[in-house]
């Protein structure tokens, strides 16, 4: 009876141990806002730099400007280098990796080399080139003019004079600051004249 009573009194005698309490919501939330203000300014960088991007991808691909005229202009350039009946004058009109499928010829000619080749003979007819019809295609730093012409040989041996009538796709390019010719296919016509 009397421990009882002693057990008692020590219990009510000892000092009240207050726990400390649990961190409050508001430092929680400062920590999530600052998170989510992090994560927005990253977000805003990650965009600037795409714009940046964006821009110096659209500057590279600035297009140059061309008109019909420009393009027909090209083939009187073309027709003035056969005139010279120099191939070299003639080849320095084809980009250096130019493709040539000429008239009289079964071998794609895929090299400056090769497409000079090609001319060194051909010259040799004295050939001149007339439009007769004509379809142009712009693009952005290319260009197209489809149709069909008349090309005229003058044999060097005899004079004989032969107009071929023949199809053809030039195809133009833009690139170091200047046009050039990036193909150019030309094959006589598959139909005889009354068919």
């Amino acid at each position: 009876m009397l421990t009882t009573l002693l057990l008692a009194a020590a219990a009510q005698a000892a000092p009240h141990v207050s726990h400390p309490a649990a961190p409050s919501s508001q430092h929680s939330g400062t920590h999530d806002a600052h998170h989510d203000e992090h994560h927005a300014s990253h977000a805003e960088a990650m965009r600037a730099h795409s714009g940046k991007h964006d821009m110096s991808k659209a500057h590279a691909m600035q297009c140059a400007p061309v008109t019909a005229a420009a393009v027909e202009s090209q083939f009187d350039a073309f027709n003035a280098a056969w005139a010279t009946r120099n191939p070299d004058t003639v080849t320095a009109l084809f980009a250096p990796d130019a493709v040539l499928l000429a008239t009289v010829s079964n071998t794609p000619r895929t090299t400056p080399a090769a497409i000079r080749d090609y001319f060194v003979g051909f010259l040799r007819n004295a050939p001149v080139g007339k439009i007769d019809t004509s379809t142009i295609k712009l693009g952005c730093n290319s260009a197209a003019r489809l149709g069909t012409w008349t090309v005229t040989l003058t044999d060097p041996a005899t004079g004989k004079v032969t107009p071929v009538k023949a199809r053809y796709s030039f195809l133009y390019k833009y690139a170091g600051g200047k046009w050039w010719i990036d193909h150019l296919h030309s094959s006589m016509m598959p139909e005889t004249a009354g068919k």
